[in-house]
């Protein structure tokens, strides 16, 4: 979906082509000759003025909607611009206070994560994501419990007193065992441990035959270890807040873009995989329409940046999603010093 480099384009095509793409990206319609020609524009005729576009549309940058003689941007165009002609508004000393005193209210960290979500979406005007950091507490206790014939109910209990409820379904004949010595032995291996290093001592010492456990009990809790850790591996946590911004007065003509965008959305584990993408970026990472595959249905843009804690380690990744006319410009670094401040907050 490349087009050509900024360097292929005259001064004037240059000029027209930014004054098309910010037009549109502030009204949400297509810009027409006229409007180009008229007070503030590029000081050329109509006539002249459509010839560029002509060009312009030729070389893939601008489209003509069919209900209108104006132009539009086509995703390369918005590439082109965003790339190489987006001059950034940073945010006002004002707003870049008003976001730090928000995220640095007092409270659980899952609090100041949704405040960011809905912090994204009040500052974009689209809907604003978050994607919550993997927690690894260190665990005080674990407890076995039989809900019925076939299920369990796991409680693990963390250090910081942060409990979890895992079910894990296992055969009939397991639960003739006790589960209060399955229990005792998954405490003491646990104990001030993570999952997954717990899991790795429980593992090493039944696979060495080291284990104080039957082999009904060995079987509970190898089946256990095997279900949460894989369920702590493939749980993405994501927060969305703002998709009634989606349904502004322009969403109303392309209802089914957005319907396709919103069910997207519902799709917590699919979007989370797309955001998983920018944990590994340097930087932002901007995906408009097609780009991601995602979200090629619905014509959507994805900013996305990974936050970071006080040591710099990446634990997350944040940012909004809107139609691909989005204020990149204002939204970009709003999403960047966002990102920074979170990153602040978690210590």
């Amino acid at each position: 979906m490349n087009g050509p480099p900024l360097s292929d384009l005259s001064e004037r095509a240059r000029e027209i082509f930014r004054l098309v793409v910010e037009g549109y990206l502030d009204t949400g319609t297509p810009v027409g000759s006229k409007a180009l020609a008229g007070e503030g524009g590029v000081g050329l005729s109509p006539a002249s003025i459509r010839s560029v576009l002509a060009e312009l549309e030729q070389r893939g940058l601008l489209a003509a909607p069919h209900t209108s003689a104006g132009r539009m941007p086509t995703e390369s165009g918005l590439r082109l611009f965003v790339d190489a002609m987006m001059q950034v508004a940073e945010p006002t000393a004002q707003e870049r206070a008003a976001i730090e005193k928000r995220l640095a209210e007092p409270g659980p960290i899952e609090r100041a994560l949704e405040e960011t979500s809905a912090l994204l979406s009040d500052l974009s005007g689209a809907a604003g994501m978050v994607m919550v950091p993997r927690r690894e507490p260190r665990l005080s206790q674990v407890s076995l419990t039989a809900l019925d014939a076939n299920r369990v109910l796991a409680v693990l209990v963390g250090e910081d007193g942060h409990v979890e409820n895992r079910i894990l379904s296992v055969p009939a004949a397991v639960l003739g065992v006790s589960l209060e010595q399955a229990s005792n032995y998954l405490t003491a291996r646990s104990s001030g441990r993570t999952l997954a290093e717990a899991a790795a001592v429980v593992k090493q010492e039944i696979s060495g035959g080291r284990s104080a456990l039957d082999e009904a009990s060995r079987d509970l809790v190898s089946r256990g270890i095997a279900t949460w850790t894989t369920d702590t591996a493939e749980r993405p946590v994501l927060i969305v807040r703002g998709q009634a911004n989606l349904l502004d007065e322009s969403a109303l003509s392309d209802i089914e873009r957005v319907r396709s965008l919103l069910d997207d959305l519902e799709n917590k584990q699919t979007v989370a995989t797309l955001l998983e993408n920018a944990r590994d970026a340097d930087a932002m990472r901007i995906f408009i329409g097609s780009e991601n595959r995602l979200f090629s249905l619905s014509g959507s843009s994805v900013i996305a940046s990974p936050y970071r804690d006080r040591e710099g380690k990446v634990v997350g990744v944040l940012g909004v999603i809107g139609p691909t006319r989005l204020n990149y410009a204002r939204v970009v670094p709003m999403v960047d010093f966002t990102a920074r401040s979170l990153g602040k907050r978690l210590g």
